[in-house]
């Protein structure tokens, strides 16, 4: 299409009407006139002249997501995150105060004890707090994001490079990991050198910190359980391999998963369901109105959207789960008895040089 940028927008209206449409309220004009189906990418030909709009699916070219909708959606995010921002009051006197909304959320069954009462006060005296719940939140958006990369592709033509997408879904999720780490890092020192148990007395960290043993032991049992039988399956997998019966193999087929898929227009499991029924209301829908492209974009074995599943990726979506929840309870293990446990109750009045990780570095001695 055109260029516009920052050295041409005032001559070069991004929109033909400008921002008439915005001054006068008739904001629909934006979304006139997208770029049609038959648009060929980086050119003018086929291409509207719309900037925002909601057409949902992805393009049938590039199979990526159609970038009007992009900037409407970041556009929205931004009038919402500003209307946000003014709703809890900082140093200024407008807007709710976080101290008295945290001291007041009390489940109504008492059974979380005083709530979240004394939280405000122990997240801004410590600064390993706030830094591990920073750590935490960017870890998870981290994570995200390399799940939607692939999953829902923002780049033109990415979703047909499959060795780019493995890449940076691979680094993406790397970086989450250390991030995690970091968190629970950092939420362990808190506990050692900044928790106070007198001003966060029955409140929901307090509760934490007593029925640990419950937390810990089922991470434990979790752990075994998809430690004995996803390695259990591999390797009676690769022994009848191995001894030339693979029919002998156990596979389970991921069918809940296939399930969604297929609810969302994948035919290849015949499921008569949604989207991948004929006949469903939604089905005849959403040819004519809505999500242009998304049945081939999603059905074409080109490109990684929706992926076709299988038990190798049950088997792998299983050994994945085995890493993530050994190392949760390597984590919150040592957090949780970083200020002692019934091996050694006195644990955080010991140096941070005590021998075998000392309580500095989350007591994982036990």
């Amino acid at each position: 299409g055109i260029h516009i940028g920052w050295d041409n927008f005032l001559t070069t209206l991004p929109h033909p009407d400008g921002l008439t449409p915005f001054f006068n309220g008739n904001w629909n004009i934006y979304a006139q006139n997208p770029d049609s189906i038959e648009h060929i990418f980086g050119s003018n030909e086929g291409s509207g002249t719309a900037i925002l709009t909601f057409l949902g699916g992805f393009s049938p070219q590039s199979q990526s997501l159609w970038l009007t909708d992009i900037a409407h959606h970041h556009l929205a995010i931004a009038v919402i995150f500003i209307v946000a921002g003014h709703m809890y009051r900082t140093n200024f006197g407008i807007g709710h105060n976080m101290k008295e909304i945290l001291d007041a959320h009390r489940p109504p069954g008492g059974r979380l004890g005083l709530g979240h009462k004394g939280l405000f006060d122990t997240i801004t005296d410590s600064l390993h707090m706030q830094l591990g719940l920073a750590l935490a939140s960017l870890g998870v958006v981290t994570s995200l994001t390399a799940q939607h990369m692939y999953a829902l592709s923002p780049y033109a033509y990415m979703s047909k490079d499959f060795t780019t997408q493995a890449a940076l879904y691979t680094h993406h999720q790397y970086i989450a990991g250390f991030l995690m780490v970091g968190a629970f890092a950092h939420g362990a020192i808190f506990f050692v050198r900044d928790y106070d148990p007198e001003a966060n007395k029955d409140n929901v960290l307090a509760r934490m910190l007593e029925h640990k043993e419950a937390i810990i032991s089922h991470l434990s049992w979790v752990s075994l359980f998809l430690g004995f039988h996803t390695l259990g399956l591999y390797v009676h997998n690769d022994t009848v391999v191995a001894f030339g019966q693979p029919e002998k193999q156990i596979l389970v087929e991921p069918v809940f998963a296939q399930f969604i898929q297929a609810a969302s227009g994948k035919a290849i499991y015949s499921f008569d369901t949604l989207l991948s029924s004929q006949n469903s209301p939604a089905s005849l829908a959403s040819s004519q109105i809505w999500l242009p492209g998304w049945l081939e974009a999603i059905n074409n074995d080109k490109n990684d959207l929706f992926l076709t599943i299988g038990p190798g990726d049950f088997l792998v979506h299983h050994a994945i789960a085995l890493g993530l929840h050994t190392t949760t309870l390597i984590l919150v293990k040592g957090a949780l008895d970083a200020r002692g446990s019934k091996l050694m109750p006195d644990k955080k009045d010991f140096g941070y040089s005590f021998p075998c990780d000392g309580p500095g570095r989350g007591g994982t001695c036990d």
